[in-house]
C-alpha cells in the first residue's frame, strides 16, 4: 500500500496543503530540511492564547520576515527579503512594521535563511500577509505533536507540481446573455487548492488561434459591478465580442487582487481611500505590482485542444507569460471597460506604472469626454 500511497497521494503535497490550511486558520506550521527545523506563524488571527507559549518557544530568538516590498516602505533599499529580530512577540509593534503606511525601522536587519524565504512563500500560497513569525526549534523542543511538519522543498515545488496536477472535473452548458451557446468547464487546482472556470463561447476552430482572455476574478467589479475598476465590464464584453466572432474561451481565474487574495485586496482598497494608488497600496501591504502565476493557465488551454490563441487583454506581462509558458500568441486586441471618475486613476495608473495598453480616449469618463 505504502507505494500506491506514495503515487496517488504524494505526501510532499499533501503536507503543504495541510500547512495551507492551518496558516490560513491562524495555526503555526513547522518547516523542515537538513536536520533543522523552524516554526512559522503568520501575523494573521494570532490566538492571544499562543502568544505566551510562542514567546516562551522562542526564548527571544524569534524574528519577523517581511517582503522586500514592504521593506522599501520601511525606508529601506532593500531587493531581498529582511528578518527583524523581536525580542518579544508585542502584537501591536508587528502589526506596526507590518502595516503602517508611514511606519520606519530602527534596528539593523538580520540575514535571511532558507525558512524566511520558505515561510513567505507558504504565506502567498496562503494568501495571507506576506509577514511571518519565524523561531529557530531547538533540538528537542516541545511543540505540539499534531502540528504540521512539511519539508520545505515541497513548499517550493508545490506550485510546479499543481499544474501538473490541474485537471476537469465537471463541465455543462450555461446560456449566458449574448451568448446561448456557452459551456463551463470546471478545472479543479492550478492555484492551490481552489477551482479554475473554462468559459467556451460558442464552437471556436481549434485548427486556428482561438478567441482567449484570461480573465482574474473580481468578486467587487465582476459581481458587485464596482465602480473602482473596469473587471466587470471587461467580463461581458470580451464574452459579448466572442460570441459574435466565432466563438472563444474565456478563463476564469481564481486570482483575486492581482493574485493577493480578497482579503488583501480589500486592504489596499482601505489604503487607497487615504490616497495611495492600487500600486502602492499593494506594496505597503508588501506585495510587488503582481503576483500571478499563468503557467496552469496554458495547461488549461491545451488541455481544452488549443495550440494558438488570440489573446485578448491590455497588459503586456499576460501576452510575455503565455509565450514563456510555450503557448502560441498570435495575435493581440485591446479590451475596454467603462471609465468612471471612480476608475480613470486606476486605469491610468495601470497604464503608466504597468505599461497596459490603453489609449487615452479609454481613460476619460463619460461625462468628460466632450
Amino acid at each position: 500500500m505504502s507505494l500506491i500511497s506514495e503515487t496517488i497521494r504524494p505526501s510532499g503535497p499533501l503536507q503543504v496543503e495541510r500547512a495551507i490550511a492551518d496558516f490560513r486558520g491562524g495555526y503555526p506550521v513547522v518547516l523542515e530540511e537538513g536536520g533543522e527545523a523552524f516554526l512559522v506563524q503568520s501575523i494573521e488571527n494570532l490566538p492571544d492564547a499562543y502568544r505566551s507559549a510562542l514567546e516562551k518557544l522562542a526564548g527571544g530568538a524569534a524574528h519577523l520576515v517581511l517582503s522586500s516590498a514592504r521593506l522599501r516602505k520601511l525606508n529601506i533599499t532593500h531587493t531581498d527579503i529582511g528578518c527583524i529580530p523581536l525580542k518579544e512577540l508585542d502584537i501591536p509593534t508587528i502589526e506596526r512594521l507590518a502595516l503602517t503606511p508611514d511606519a520606519r525601522l530602527d534596528g539593523p536587519l538580520q540575514a535571511p535563511v532558507w525558512a524566511d524565504r520558505v515561510a513567505l512563500e507558504l504565506a502567498r500560497l496562503s494568501l495571507v500577509l506576506p509577514a511571518v513569525i519565524v523561531i529557530p526549534l531547538k533540538r528537542g523542543a516541545e511543540v505540539d505533536p499534531d502540528m504540521t511538519r512539511v519539508p520545505a522543498e515541497a513548499v517550493r515545488r508545490y506550485r510546479k507540481w499543481r499544474v501538473r496536477r490541474i485537471a476537469p472535473v465537471s463541465r455543462a452548458f450555461v446560456p449566458l446573455e449574448g451568448a446561448l451557446q456557452t459551456e463551463f468547464v470546471v478545472f479543479r487546482g492550478g492555484e492551490g487548492l481552489r477551482d479554475q472556470v473554462a468559459v467556451i463561447v460558442g464552437t471556436p476552430d481549434l485548427s486556428r488561434p482561438v478567441l482567449t482572455r484570461l480573465h482574474s476574478a473580481c468578486l467587487t467589479g465582476d459581481l458587485f459591478g464596482s465602480l473602482k475598476c473596469d473587471c466587470g465590464d471587461q467580463l461581458r464584453s470580451t464574452v459579448r465580442f466572442m460570441a459574435e466572432h466565432n466563438g472563444g474561451i474565456l478563463l476564469y481565474l481564481d486570482q483575486e487582487g492581482r493574485g493577493n487574495g480578497i482579503a488583501n485586496k480589500i486592504r489596499a482598497y482601505r489604503l487607497q481611500a487615504q490616497g495611495y494608488d492600487t500600486f502602492d497600496a499593494d506594496e505597503i501591504i508588501g506585495f510587488d505590482q503582481d503576483q500571478r502565476h499563468f503557467d496552469f493557465a496554458v495547461e488549461m488551454l491545451r488541455q481544452l485542444g488549443v495550440t494558438q490563441v488570440r489573446l485578448m487583454t491590455n497588459n503586456p506581462r499576460k501576452i510575455a507569460a503565455l509565450r514563456e509558458a510555450g503557448m502560441n500568441v498570435v495575435s493581440d486586441q485591446r479590451v475596454t471597460g467603462r471609465p468612471t471618475p471612480q476608475n480613470a486613476g486606476y486605469l491610468r495608473t495601470k497604464r503608466d506604472r504597468a505599461g497596459h495598453l490603453l489609449e487615452a480616449g479609454d481613460l476619460e469618463p463619460d461625462d468628460e469626454k466632450t
